[in-house]
C-alpha cells in the first residue's frame, strides 16, 4: 500500500507486532509459556481484545500455539494483497509475462503505412517509456517512415473504471494511479499523473516513433480495435514472480489492482475488479482456505468492504508454502523484518530481524501482519 504518513501513525483493531517478537524469540524450541506471553503481548491499551484476532501455528507439529478470535471477520488492510499474490502465482504461474503490442490496420506501400497504428495494452503494470522506444524501433524495422493515419491507444482489455469499489475519493491518484490495461510509467505524462493513461501512452508512443524517424500524420486518440490487423511489434514484461515480489514487499496498491483485473480478463473473460475477485475467491476455495467471513472487494486492501480472518490468512500462507511450483515466488513476495520492503524499519533488532518474513497492512481502520517465523511458525 502507499506508505503515507497519515497511515503510518494509525494503530488499528487487529494485532500487535510484539506478538511476533515473542514468536521469533522462541522459534528454536517449544515453550510452554509461549501462549501466555503472546496474550500479554496482545494486551494493547485502548484496543478492544474482542476486535482483534490472532492465530499462530507450529509448522513442525501443526499444533495451534496461540489463537484469539481466529474466525473473526476484520478489515485486512494490505494483507488483502496476500490472496492476490497467491491466486496470481497459482493460476498465471511465476513465469507468466504481460505483453503490449503495436498492430497496424491498413497496408504498407513503399515506406508509407496507409492506415493506423494501434497500441494495445494487456495489463502490464511495469510498462516504461523505454519499452515504447523498443516498440517504435521494431515498427521502424519494417521500413516504415511515414504513417498517414494515427496512433490509436486501445485499453479495452480492462474496463474503464479507474478505481476499485469501496475506495475513499482521496485514494484516487494519491494511493494509486488510474487503473487501465494500458499505462506507461504508472500514468506519468509531462510530469504529472494523467487521468487518461491510455491516451498518454499513445502520445508517448508517437513521440518514440518520431524519434525513430517515423512521421505520423493523424492526431493520437483512443479507440477499440475490432478488426484484424498486422502485428508490427510486441513487448513482454519481466516474469510475474518479479511483479508479485514488488507488489508484496513494497505493498504496491496499483500493481495489486492490475493483477486482480488481469485474473478477471484471463479466467473470466472480463477485465473487471468484480470478475477478478471472484476468480481469486475460487482459487482460495480450491486451496482449502476457509472462506466464512471473507469478503474480497479489491486487490490492494484500500476498500472499506474487504474482510479477512486470521484463519483464512494462515491457511492461505500454508497453501503458498506447500505448493512447490510457486513456493519460492510466494515467499519472496514477503518483506524481511529489519531488512527490506515495508518491514525495513520494523523489528530491526534480534531476535526478529531477518527471521520474520511477513506482509504488513496499515490503514486508519486496521493494523495487520501475517507471515512466517523462519520455518517454524505461521501467523496472522
Amino acid at each position: 500500500m502507499g506508505r503515507r504518513a497519515y497511515l503510518r501513525r494509525c494503530v488499528g483493531p487487529w494485532l500487535c507486532a510484539l506478538l511476533f517478537l515473542v514468536l521469533a524469540g522462541t522459534a528454536r524450541a517449544a515453550d510452554p509459556t509461549l501462549a501466555p506471553r503472546l496474550a500479554k503481548a496482545l494486551a494493547v491499551p485502548h484496543v478492544d481484545p474482542d476486535r482483534t484476532a490472532a492465530l499462530a501455528i507450529d509448522l513442525r507439529t501443526g499444533s495451534v500455539v496461540f489463537e484469539r478470535n481466529p474466525t473473526l471477520s476484520l478489515v485486512p488492510a494490505s494483507n488483502q494483497k496476500l490472496p492476490v499474490a497467491y491466486a496470481a502465482l497459482a493460476l498465471l504461474g511465476p513465469g507468466y509475462r504481460f505483453h503490449t503490442e503495436v498492430v497496424g490496420t491498413g497496408s504498407l506501400v513503399g515506406d508509407v503505412w496507409h492506415g493506423d497504428l494501434w497500441l494495445r495494452g494487456f495489463g502490464d503494470p511495469t510498462l516504461q517509456p523505454g519499452d515504447l522506444e523498443a516498440l517504435a524501433a521494431e515498427v521502424a524495422s519494417w521500413g516504415i517512415r511515414r504513417v498517414d493515419g494515427a496512433v490509436i491507444a486501445d485499453e479495452s482489455w480492462f474496463d474503464a473504471r479507474r478505481t476499485a469499489p469501496g475506495w475513499r475519493p482521496g485514494f484516487y491518484l494519491f494511493e494509486s494511479p488510474p487503473l487501465s490495461a494500458l499505462v506507461v510509467d504508472r500514468g506519468v505524462y509531462r510530469g504529472t499523473t494523467s487521468t487518461n493513461p491510455a491516451l498518454a501512452a499513445g502520445s508517448l508512443l508517437r513521440q518514440a516513433l518520431e524519434a525513430a524517424g517515423l512521421r505520423v500524420a493523424g492526431r493520437t486518440r483512443t479507440g477499440v480495435l475490432t478488426t484484424a490487423g498486422l502485428p508490427l511489434a510486441r513487448d513482454v514484461s519481466e516474469p510475474l514472480a518479479d511483479v508479485v515480489r514488488f507488489m508484496g514487499r513494497e505493498s504496491d496498491n496499483y500493481t495489486a489492482e492490475i493483477l486482480v483485473k488481469q485474473l478477471g480478463a484471463e479466467y473470466a473473460g472480463r477485465g473487471t475488479t468484480a470478475a477478478g475477485t471472484r476468480v481469486i475467491r475460487s482459487a482460495l476455495e480450491e486451496a482449502g482456505v476457509p472462506l466464512e467471513g471473507v469478503r474480497l472487494a479489491d486487490g490492494s486492501g484500500l476498500s472499506g468492504h474487504d474482510r479477512l480472518t486470521a484463519a483464512a490468512l494462515v491457511a492461505l500462507l500454508e497453501a503458498g508454502l506447500a505448493e512447490s511450483d510457486l513456493r519460492d515466488a510466494f515467499l519472496q513476495s514477503l518483506a524481511v523484518a529489519g531488512v527490506d520492503g515495508t518491514l525495513e524499519d520494523r523489528m530491526r533488532k534480534r531476535p526478529a530481524r531477518g527471521r520474520v518474513i511477513a506482509k504488513t497492512g496499515t490503514t486508519r481502520l486496521a493494523s495487520a501482519l501475517s507471515g512466517f517465523v523462519r520455518d517454524r511458525y505461521v501467523f496472522a
